[in-house]
């Protein structure tokens, strides 16, 4: 396996998504988890992440040194780069004028394993630093440069250990995936051994030795990884498992019939649905604030299935369909001091006292993963495929305070949205699509009488992970024909704009 040393960074998961496209096991441990006593034997290569720290202060997120001495080759990517130098005798400076964000083109000086087949005439490349190497530790050279860092990849070839100053694992870096090859195969010589379809027997077996012959409440909204949860702990527990879907009020038009008779009729899944779409309403009343949102969200949610569990004997566990980017958005975690980016309502919203246990077998994959894990289960295509989909749903995408009046402007919006994507055979283009309603009116002219409506926000994105993501370039004639289509069959609209933002600096939904 590899070892991933997270030292903060908001793509961390990244590289261990990108290790295990290769073929390769990895796990991600903090600073601090790095101290305790492992099995060093296993382990064959090591990556220290990038991270907001600076190695030029005082008190800086550090690693045992007794590490080096392991003979176990080591990466370090952007802050590890940094902290490899800092702790082998370099010396790094902090530049606010000379700082390196986004796209650069590097240059190569000598020949590296790690540098095989990566770079062409051009090579461009992801920074994100405002630190730089400005003096070499002893027995390191420098492999390649930008304009601005003379040193933006180095090495210890004797030791193998290694430092590139951009991330290799975000898209934006061409061929960043070579990099993550070379270090796997040339340098640490692992063996490709672990795929995610082999993941199922051991998840079941998992859940079958956690749950015993207790009782599980599956909280399931019909969307891709709910779905593919509840899939998996059904073959582990069959009639032990009981699926409660939580109408909020806030879901997409007539989602909830459809996936409802879906799970009921052809995966004979024990399913009990509650219409809870007052209640929801009644507590998110005047709630304006994103945060406050998926807090009240979270909590109504553990609320409604505590109480379900006791109208059944031995509901001891909560399942849920938590991914990767779900806790690392959600962590604000003191070991690897990752800056919080928001709640996610199944994560960061939940109370801190539950009397059900939380069971996640879906909480170290990424969405493709699942989708995988899902095909191999048999899920329907359409659901296996589903764009991702909130679990606050529609409650952060009405921006502001929401309304029943709102929530019916954005179900048809969408509606409508969707389905025209899905005509027009753009639906497997797209990572997520999406419609929102910002709290803004306009003045508008219809009929030759003047409107004041409200604005609605599109957005479509392409991204291979949902941790960055670039939005998707709809053909003018399309553009035109939803935004008329939007303004003359939804009352309340009168404007219709588009959202070409990337991910980074934005995120992927509004709130």
């Amino acid at each position: 396996m590899i070892l991933i040393v997270d030292f903060g960074s908001q793509v961390t998961k990244l590289i261990a998504r990108r290790i295990r496209d290769l073929g390769v096991y990895s796990e991600i441990v903090t600073p601090e988890e790095l101290k305790k006593k492992r099995d060093y034997d296993k382990i064959k290569g090591i990556v220290f992440s990038g991270g907001p720290s600076t190695v030029t202060k005082k008190n800086f997120l550090k690693i045992p040194v007794k590490i080096f001495n392991l003979k176990i080759p080591i990466l370090g990517i952007c802050y590890g780069l940094q902290l490899i130098a800092k702790l082998k005798g370099g010396k790094i400076r902090s530049s606010k004028k000379r700082r390196e964000f986004g796209r650069a083109f590097i240059f190569k000086k000598k020949n590296s394993l790690l540098t095989k087949n990566f770079f062409n005439s051009k090579t461009s490349v992801w920074m994100s630093h405002e630190d730089a190497v400005v003096k070499l530790p002893k027995n390191f050279r420098a492999i390649a440069s930008t304009k601005d860092s003379k040193l933006t990849i180095i090495e210890n070839n004797r030791e193998k250990i290694y430092g590139v100053q951009f991330h290799p694992e975000v898209t934006h870096t061409q061929n960043g995936k070579q990099i993550f090859k070379n270090f796997l195969f040339l340098i640490c010589k692992v063996k490709r051994n672990w795929d995610v379809i082999f993941q199922k027997e051991r998840l079941i077996q998992e859940i079958k030795k956690t749950v015993k012959n207790e009782k599980v409440i599956c909280a399931l909204s019909g969307g891709v990884d709910s779905s593919v949860a509840a899939l998996l702990i059904n073959k582990a527990i069959k009639k032990n498992l009981i699926c409660i879907m939580v109408d909020t009020g806030l879901m997409r038009k007539d989602e909830f019939k459809y996936t409802y008779k879906i799970f009921k009729k052809r995966y004979n899944l024990n399913v009990n649905l509650i219409d809870a779409s007052t209640i929801f309403l009644k507590k998110l009343k005047n709630i304006s604030n994103p945060e406050r949102k998926r807090k009240i969200i979270g909590k109504l949610f553990i609320k409604i299935f505590e109480k379900e569990s006791k109208k059944f004997k031995n509901v001891k566990f909560l399942a849920q369909g938590t991914l990767y980017p779900d806790i690392i958005e959600s962590r604000s975690s003191t070991g690897s001091k990752t800056s919080k980016i928001k709640s996610h309502h199944n994560v960061g919203g939940l109370p801190k006292k539950m009397n059900l246990k939380l069971i996640e077998p879906l909480k170290d994959f990424f969405k493709d993963e699942v989708r995988v894990l899902g095909t191999s289960l048999g899920l329907t295509k359409d659901i296996c495929f589903r764009h991702p989909f909130p679990g606050p749903g529609l409650g952060i995408r009405i921006i502001g305070s929401i309304t029943q009046e709102k929530i019916k402007i954005l179900q048809e919006v969408d509606n409508i949205y969707i389905n025209e994507i899905i005509k027009n055979n753009l639906y497997e283009k797209i990572w997520q699509a999406y419609a929102a309603l910002l709290p803004i009116k306009t003045v508008g002219v219809m009929g030759d009488s003047r409107t004041y409506e409200y604005i609605c926000l599109l957005r479509a994105v392409t991204s291979e992970d949902g941790m960055t993501a670039d939005y998707f370039s709809f053909p003018k004639k399309f553009v035109d024909k939803i935004s008329n289509k939007i303004v003359n069959n939804v009352k309340g609209v009168n404007r219709v704009v588009y959202d070409i933002s990337s991910k980074p600096p934005s995120t992927i939904e509004l709130e």
